[in-house]
């Protein structure tokens, strides 16, 4: 079995993974499976109050766990994928532990192949947080992932460097950027104009 099939079926079972995206390598588990989503918050030591958001392979497969207004569909549309989190209301298919029990949740579709495949592959949303313990930097090459993360999960998919600058995460309802990121500029221009 290929590492990306090995890295499904962990998903699938429970466990976690680092994966690839166009940003940072990130840590992936089952992000509508309670017990699968508090092991990521164990393996980075992040606090709970923190959420994480999920990626998927496309918008239309986001729109089955969250509500999106017109001008959010719109604003995913022209930005993802990419290197964007985007705050949209949940579904009740989503766990309270992954939204630290807020209505919202991040959704993010990445602009890489490897981390699209592993999405289509576990069949299920996938946690996208970055694949470093909290509080130290995030990781852009396999080689520098923490030992005490490369231990915790199943399996490691490596592709050399990523890009290296975070996703801006936005509240496209409330017109905010929380973190500025990749193309921050080019978002807030969107967000003045729609």
């Amino acid at each position: 079995m290929s590492d990306l099939g090995r890295a499904a079926t962990a998903i699938r079972t429970g466990e976690a993974v680092v994966y690839p995206t166009e940003t940072v390598y990130g840590l992936g588990a089952d992000a509508l499976d309670p017990d699968a989503v508090e092991r990521v918050f164990e393996i980075k030591g992040r606090d709970r109050s923190k959420p994480i958001s999920l990626a998927v392979p496309s918008v239309p497969s986001a729109l089955e766990y969250v509500r999106a207004s017109d001008r959010e569909r719109q604003f995913m549309a022209r930005f993802l994928p990419g290197p964007v989190t985007v705050l949209c209301r949940r579904r009740e298919v989503v766990p309270d532990v992954l939204t630290a029990g807020g209505d919202r949740v991040g959704i993010r579709v990445p602009d890489h192949p490897l981390a699209l495949r592993l999405c289509e592959r576990a069949a299920t949303p996938i946690t996208a947080t970055s694949a470093n313990v909290s509080g130290s930097g995030s990781v852009r090459h396999h080689a520098d992932l923490d030992p005490s993360v490369r231990e915790a999960v199943a399996v490691v998919l490596e592709a050399g460097e990523t890009g290296g600058t975070e996703s801006t995460v936005v509240d496209v309802s409330a017109g905010t950027i929380h973190r500025r990121g990749a193309h921050a500029d080019e978002i807030e221009g969107w967000l003045g104009a729609h």
